[in-house]
């Protein structure tokens, strides 16, 4: 089943000139079998490959392989990402990616006008997000970044340690911009209509639940999810929203990492 986007109103009032984009829609085995192909990876670099690589029991040592190791995960999701829509589109031109993943503004369902105000939303989406994250269980104590990066002995190991704040802004962009969110907004919300129907954001949302088996503690406080970013992707036919209101939790740990480095 496919479902063919033409034609679409570009920003000057007259549908795009490189004709049609033609979207897959995913059956539910295929659409369990990417989720299978972005988790299990993570969930294995996270509780097996990391701890097996580091040199010791405690945070202090695993801390650097599993930033390495959840960069790489989300690295590959971002290989997927392109291997699947470049089958699908037999390019990877952008003027087909824009389209085919929803990377364009995100559009106003009443007016169908695209940015201005309709970015206003990311600030309400990112607070609720917020609230996602205080209402989340806490993470095991061997696990915790925060409480890591407030002790002496993580000050002392970002302290001028230019390298590993790279690492780590590295794995922030791939997990909000080139990673799941491309992922789960940009490649398979608009391929799950055929399978879930109109329910397919509060699937896509819940999927990206439970996709957390690295950080599993954030798993129940996720039912947020679907509200925050899958909703919201779908009203304004935008992955760039959902995007643009999970980056800001990268920009938060970036400046808080960057405090300590400096």
């Amino acid at each position: 089943m496919t479902t063919t986007i033409s034609p679409q109103t570009a920003d000057n009032g007259r549908p795009p000139g490189n004709g049609e984009v033609t979207v897959t829609q995913y059956s539910k085995r295929a659409i369990v079998a990417i989720w299978a192909a972005a988790a299990l990876p993570m969930g294995a670099l996270s509780w097996i490959v990391a701890p097996a690589i580091a040199d010791g029991d405690g945070i202090e040592s695993l801390i650097k392989p599993l930033l390495a190791c959840l960069t790489i995960g989300l690295a590959w999701q971002f290989v997927l990402v392109m291997a699947l829509v470049g089958y699908e589109q037999r390019s990877l031109r952008w003027s087909r990616l824009r389209e085919a993943l929803w990377l364009r503004a995100p559009q106003s369902p009443r007016s169908g006008r695209r940015g201005g105000r309709v970015w206003l939303m990311v600030i309400p989406l990112a607070l609720l997000a917020g609230v996602e994250e205080l209402i989340g269980l806490p993470a095991p104590i061997e696990r915790n970044f925060g409480e890591f990066l407030s002790s002496d002995a993580g000050a002392a190991m970002f302290d001028g340690a230019w390298g590993l704040f790279a690492l780590f802004m590295t794995m922030g962009v791939f997990n909000t911009v080139l990673g799941e969110e491309l992922l789960f907004r940009g490649l398979l919300l608009p391929r799950m209509r055929g399978a879930f129907g109109e329910r397919d954001w509060l699937a896509n949302g819940l999927l990206f639940a439970v996709y957390h088996l690295h950080v599993p503690w954030a798993i129940p406080a996720s039912v947020l999810d679907p509200f925050i970013y899958s909703l919201p992707a779908k009203r304004h036919r935008s992955a760039l929203l959902p995007i643009a209101v999970h980056s800001v939790q990268t920009v938060v740990l970036g400046v808080l990492v960057l405090s300590v480095v400096v």
